[in-house]
């Protein structure tokens, strides 16, 4: 597999447990959330960028002290703006709130 596929597939890969993320954060909605990563392929890159926050918080958190680190308040914002951003484009289309 060369690189650029090796990315796309590792991008799709990330998406997915993003999505399961958002699932297990937002489980009323979890039908909904199924429904718009099939139909919706733009949201794939929210997904994304959900893993990679939630990872990225959660390896600060194992590895620092809260109060020495002040990105794990950054961080913990950016997942809930990134959940706040999810919801709002469920209600968009008409596909109900969490």
């Amino acid at each position: 597999m060369n690189e650029r596929n090796e990315a796309a597939g590792n991008g799709r890969k990330a998406a997915q447990r993003g999505l399961w993320r958002l699932m297990l954060k937002l489980p009323s909605s979890r039908g909904r959330l199924q429904i718009l990563a099939a139909t919706m392929p733009s949201l794939h890159d929210l997904f994304e960028a959900y893993e990679e926050a939630s990872v990225a918080l959660e390896n600060m958190l194992k590895e620092r002290d809260r109060s020495d680190c002040p990105l794990i308040v950054e961080y913990e914002q950016l997942c809930v703006d990134i959940e706040d951003d999810v919801i709002r484009y469920m209600l968009e289309k008409g596909s109900g709130g969490p």
